[in-house]
């Protein structure tokens, strides 16, 4: 009786918190937007990492918008193909993927492509300034296939959608908090953004997100956005989880100065 009314007042035991899957390390990376310097740089900080402590399987997820606004879009899907071949790196398709994917099919897809960062993409796999400047929408569109070929475009048309590890799932905007994982609609898990991040409910998993520019990673228990805006900002994060553990990385570029990495400030 008395072993009873002890465990009655006992208190409950702390809730279980969000895992990936033990021996792993989950490195989440934000939106690169063609900084391939900040890019570069966060990659040699995570190898570091991984060299340091090679029992951990270590795990690359990048969330998408690899391309535009930023300088250099083409070395950064370079140096992704490079990265994968010797580490396990997975990319999803965020909504500039889909934007330059869609200047191929048509010159109106492509003036709005040009109207959000693809201008730099553009240029970033040969072509100058004022070669750019002295095309037509239709010249360009008609000059685009043999600027990039369809090895690359067919490598970013392979991006993933959604990658599930433990408690966690990634995604590169977001999820519809009213539809279970397994049906969401592809264009949500790549645009949405006032539905989800407005959502204060539990969500079926803790979804790890880009997309949605903040000052610093928004921790918010049911998601964690983690874009800090790379290409104007010069800061590249990239979520660190391991076990129950969370921490952050960043590569920050300072008034034209070397890039640095900042190891193990907390998440927010």
């Amino acid at each position: 009786m008395l072993q009873r009314l002890r465990d009655f007042f006992r208190p409950p035991p702390p809730p279980r918190l969000p895992a990936v899957p033990p021996g792993t390390r989950y490195y989440a990376v934000g939106d690169i937007h063609g900084r391939l310097d900040l890019y570069d740089a966060l990659i040699a900080g995570i190898e570091a990492e991984v060299a340091a402590d090679p029992s951990i399987e270590a795990r690359i997820v990048l969330l998408g918008d690899l391309v535009d606004r930023g300088p250099d879009s083409a070395g950064v899907i370079a140096r992704t193909q490079a990265w994968q071949q010797r580490r396990s790196v997975r990319v999803l398709a965020g909504n500039h993927e889909e934007m330059f994917l869609a200047a191929f099919e048509r010159p109106e897809a492509l003036r709005h492509f040009v109207k959000h960062g693809g201008r730099e993409t553009i240029m970033s796999f040969g072509l100058s300034k004022k070669q750019f400047g002295a095309q037509t929408l239709e010249e360009l569109f008609e000059r685009l296939p043999s600027l990039v070929s369809q090895s690359v475009r067919d490598y970013v048309a392979g991006f993933e959608a959604m990658i599930i590890a433990g408690d966690y799932v990634f995604v590169h905007a977001g999820i519809d908090p009213d539809r279970p994982l397994d049906d969401q609609k592809r264009s949500d898990l790549m645009w949405i953004r006032d539905r989800f991040l407005n959502h204060v409910g539990p969500l079926e998993k803790v979804v790890v997100h880009g997309h949605t520019i903040f000052d610093r990673v928004m921790d918010c228990g049911n998601r964690i956005g983690i874009d800090t805006g790379a290409f104007r900002s010069g800061v590249l994060t990239a979520l660190v989880l391991e076990g129950d553990q969370r921490r952050i990385l960043q590569a920050r570029a300072s008034n034209g100065g070397p890039v640095e990495i900042f190891n193990g400030e907390p998440a927010h």
